[in-house]
């Protein structure tokens, strides 16, 4: 499942990529010797039996398929014949060659809006955003936020709002505002009151305790959709298997405080043991349909790392609440038009972010990650597997775009260097500059495959 996954993906971004340089050099009458996908001895290799007038191109399967380029008619590469000289890539206005060459990555990201949109055609299941317990003293505990609330809509004023359909839909938002300078407001459904009520969240200091980099959910004291506080499997000699609890049971209250749900359930059990062994516990339970149990329970202390905790030795939680969301055709358009654009943008900012030094260069991940995530999201469905086409397509495009003499967006570099100086770079120039890209993007290559074997543990 995995290797079929990652080769579709590989093909398909792959092969729009090329499509977009093929088109558009086609289109402003570029003679396309060769559209190649993957690299090596070819596998297969076919004319069209109809060409285009003056061309004829031969269409090449690679054996590795980690890329594909589209070769073209150059005078700069190989002689060319007096009558096709017009035909010729280097024979081609500024605005032409801009155009050929940007149509690989803008192909992509046309390729991740109509995956987007698709995905958000067909539906999925997903999280309802019913939050599970508040950080205590976070930003969304001191708002007020509580366990069991249903986030409908979020905006950063009081006027201006966006509905959120779910946790993903919420997560997403969240990580689009400026946590440290905005004040977020949330519209929120709470089970116990009728009506909605708006909940105004303070920025995020960078000394907030919950999160020193203020950052997502997590940054707001908001760890996640609601979750029963019901046990799963327990471990044979955990602390909860020899109390007697059982799968299934809910855990109801705790020296009678209540718990709220499963997040609630873990703090109190870590925070048991946060100061000294834990002691004897009185827990209520509801088991089946019989009355409410009460079993004491004394959690185990751990205390092998820095802060010691305690634990039953028990899975905790069952699977949140899931619902159907699904979009009509504008709307679903219309969003995936401006998920792409956040996409864009949420890239472009963490590349930022790796150059000046205030991401790590472990973020990096390579086609072992690629792979491996390719299939998990093929194993959750097809909507999955599609939002994670459209990531790749995403970062696909705008890597691309990148201003190293060996993308796209090093020669778009060479074509704005011509356009101010009306003359293009000096040829000795150009093969420095290209061997020291190709020799930065093989050491990029090499650590992502690196982090990608270190990620997946296969150093251990």
């Amino acid at each position: 499942m995995t290797l079929l996954a990652f080769l579709g993906a590989l093909g398909l971004l792959i092969t729009v990529h090329e499509w977009g340089h093929y088109r558009v050099a086609v289109a402003c009458g570029v003679k396309v010797l060769t559209f190649s996908i993957g690299f090596g001895p070819p596998l297969l290799r076919w004319r069209s039996r109809q060409p285009r007038p003056g061309q004829n191109t031969e269409f090449v399967i690679g054996l590795i398929p980690l890329g594909g380029y589209v070769k073209m008619l150059d005078e700069n590469e190989a002689e060319v014949a007096p009558e096709e000289a017009a035909m010729a890539f280097n024979r081609q206005p500024l605005w032409a060659r801009t155009a050929i060459v940007s149509a690989g990555p803008l192909a992509n990201l046309l390729l991740a809006v109509l995956l987007y949109a698709a995905t958000f055609w067909i539906g999925q299941y997903e999280t309802r955003a019913l939050v599970a317990s508040p950080v205590a003293g976070s930003v969304a505990d001191r708002a007020g936020l509580k366990s069991g609330d249903l986030i409908v809509r979020a905006g950063t004023s009081a006027e201006s709002w966006q509905d959120i359909a779910s946790m993903e839909d919420l997560r997403w938002w969240v990580l689009q505002q400026d946590l440290a300078q905005d004040r977020l407001w949330f519209e929120v459904r709470s089970s116990s009151e009728r009506g909605t009520q708006v909940l105004s969240l303070e920025p995020v200091s960078t000394t907030d305790a919950v999160n020193p980099a203020p950052s997502g959910l997590l940054a707001l004291g908001i760890t996640g959709a609601r979750s029963r506080a019901v046990l799963g499997d327990l471990a044979p000699e955990g602390a909860a298997a020899q109390a007697g609890l059982q799968r299934g049971d809910e855990v109801l209250r705790i020296d009678g405080r209540v718990v709220q749900d499963a997040t609630a359930l873990r703090t109190m059990v870590r925070e048991s043991g946060a100061r000294q062994a834990p002691a004897p516990q009185s827990w209520q339970v509801q088991r089946g349909h019989q009355d409410v149990l009460t079993i004491s329970v004394t959690p185990q202390w751990v205390h092998d790392s820095t802060q010691p905790f305690g634990r039953i030795g028990a899975q905790v939680g069952e699977p949140p609440a899931k619902h159907w969301v699904q979009y009509g055709l504008i709307e679903g358009l219309s969003r995936a038009v401006t998920r792409t654009g956040e996409m864009v943008w949420m890239t472009v900012s963490m590349l930022g972010r790796l150059v000046t030094g205030q991401a790590s260069l472990d973020h990096l991940s390579g086609p072992l990650t690629m792979a491996d995530y390719a299939g998990r999201t093929a194993s959750l469905g097809l909507g999955a597997y599609l939002s994670y086409l459209a990531l790749l397509s995403v970062s696909l495009g705008v890597f691309n775009l990148l201003p190293l003499p060996v993308l796209d967006g090093g020669h778009l570099l060479y074509y704005l260097y011509e356009a101010f100086t009306g003359r293009p770079p000096a040829a000795q120039w150009l093969d420095v500059m290209q061997r020291v890209g190709l020799a930065f993007l093989v050491a990029l290559m090499a650590f992502s495959l690196f982090n990608d074997v270190v990620r997946l543990g296969w150093l251990s």
